[in-house]
């Protein structure tokens, strides 16, 4: 075998670490790109936020002088505070005194944290008059509870789990779970919705109206009362439809989770990313400037740099160059994002004017061939990314759609489907509520081929119930 030398020419795509960070931060949500900036302001000193920093005189601002630069200092070398220094909290405070009436609006008012369901049931039981292992058995069966207020395991099971020099007797702990009952809120501590449900019922006065009645249905036909067989229940209580409605309301009435008024879930609030408004009769999207981060070099740093051009500098040479990069990588970014919103909004003008109905068919290709973008560009653009309209905040991704083909041989979007069984499921019967397949030919005579199946994941997917649950007395 003969070695030899040989020249080759090739190309190959390579992935630069600035367009890798571009492709990154454009799949990223704007609260994903929030965290992402605020890793890049703490590494690197010559990257700084143009919001967090006010208005400076324009003499400073010819100096590069940088906000963040210390006041005078006086004789003993300690900073001296400005002779414009102003307190902006508060009004009424001078040097060395600090008033004592604090009057309404002059201090934030902090909201007090919700307490947990194990801290407030535990509250309860400190005053009730147990014993103490009566107390302990209680707040063994408080630890066991999940989320929602049910007892997450079973009584044979905590007793399996306690060790046996214990002498746990299922007595006792039959008397402990009483106890727990008997704690608010009302339903905390069952096993299952029929018990929870019991225990709401039988915590209301005894003259209730239609309370014995609600009592036997959850207890012994609840199945029958989803199942909405409401002939059977009518034969078991041996009432009319008055007084049936009158029982379904107060068992609807009552709190399936009564535990989840104590979650510390933190409700999250969408900022959208684009705004749609209507100027002079043309749609038009323009980008959220409380979205939009406005990022600078620090010009301090910056002067610095450009005076001391030497090896030690290497380093802040790089982090300048990396500044600059995710300025510019975040300004194509909603570059990126206002192009697509515009082309989106250019193709459903109709869903802007007349509603969901009138969403037309729409895919990724079509917005990538116009735009030339590749098809993944835009994917990525269009997801967990958000458009405020006059008819509502919708992710990019609202506005694509597969096609259905109409009996005239033009095509209707997906959306625009599920909007119409929308409509007709709202202004059906309540007694007589429509089916899969009577919605299917209702479709059909307004021209729109669709098969029952598909009327059934349409449903589904709006999170209608199938007919025969929806059927109200």
């Amino acid at each position: 075998m003969k070695h030899s030398l040989q020249l080759r020419l090739s190309q190959h795509l390579t992935l630069t670490p600035q367009l890798q960070q571009s492709i990154r931060l454009l799949q990223l949500s704007t609260l994903e790109l929030n965290q992402e900036l605020d890793r890049f302001l703490q590494e690197n000193p010559l990257l700084e936020r143009d919001d967090d920093i006010g208005e400076e005189p324009p003499e400073r601002r010819a100096a590069g002088e940088s906000d963040a630069s210390p006041g005078p200092a006086d004789e003993s070398g300690a900073e001296r505070e400005p002779e414009n220094f102003e307190f902006n909290a508060i009004d009424d405070v001078s040097f060395g005194r600090i008033r004592d009436d604090a009057e309404d609006g002059d201090f934030p008012q902090i909201a007090a944290d919700t307490p947990t369901l194990r801290v407030h049931l535990l509250s309860q039981l400190s005053l009730t008059n147990l014993s103490q292992r009566d107390h302990k058995l209680v707040t063994l069966l408080i630890d066991s509870l999940d989320d929602d207020g049910y007892l997450a395991h079973d009584i044979p099971e905590l007793l399996a789990m306690l060790p046996q020099e214990l002498a746990v007797e299922p007595d006792e702990m039959q008397v402990a779970l009483r106890h727990l009952h008997n704690l608010e809120p009302a339903g905390v501590g069952a096993r299952n919705l029929s018990e929870c449900l019991a225990l709401q019922l039988a915590a209301l006065p005894e003259c209730t109206p239609y309370r014995a009645q609600a009592l036997e249905i959850v207890r012994n036909h609840l199945a029958a009362l989803a199942a909405r067989d409401f002939g059977k229940l009518r034969r078991v209580l041996r009432c009319d439809d008055s007084c049936l409605r009158a029982v379904q309301k107060l068992i609807t009435g009552l709190d399936p989770k009564p535990g989840r008024d104590f979650s510390s879930e933190e409700t999250r609030y969408i900022v959208p990313d684009v705004i749609v408004s209507k100027v002079k009769g043309v749609w038009v999207a323009s980008l959220n400037a409380e979205a939009m981060p406005r990022l600078r070099v620090n010009r301090l740093y910056a002067d610095i740099l450009g005076r001391n051009r030497n090896a030690g500098s290497q380093q802040l040479a790089s982090q300048l160059q990396e500044a600059k990069w995710l300025i510019k990588n975040v300004q194509q970014r909603f570059d990126t994002i206002l192009r697509v919103s515009q082309a989106i909004v250019d193709r459903q003008r109709n869903f802007f004017e007349h509603g969901a109905v009138a969403m037309r068919p729409l895919v990724l290709r079509e917005i990538a061939e116009t735009l030339d973008l590749h098809e993944s560009t835009v994917s990525r653009v269009t997801t967990q990314k958000f458009m405020r309209t006059p008819r509502g905040i919708f992710e990019l991704k609202y506005f694509f759609g597969s096609h259905v083909t109409t009996e005239a041989g033009g095509a209707a979007s997906s959306t625009a489907i599920r909007a119409l069984i929308k409509q007709l499921v709202n202004a059906e019967n309540p007694r007589k509520p429509l089916s899969d397949s009577q919605i299917s030919e209702i479709l059909g005579q307004q021209g729109m081929v669709v098969a029952r199946r598909t009327v059934a994941k349409y449903r589904e997917f709006l999170q209608i119930l199938p007919g025969n649950l929806r059927k109200a007395l």
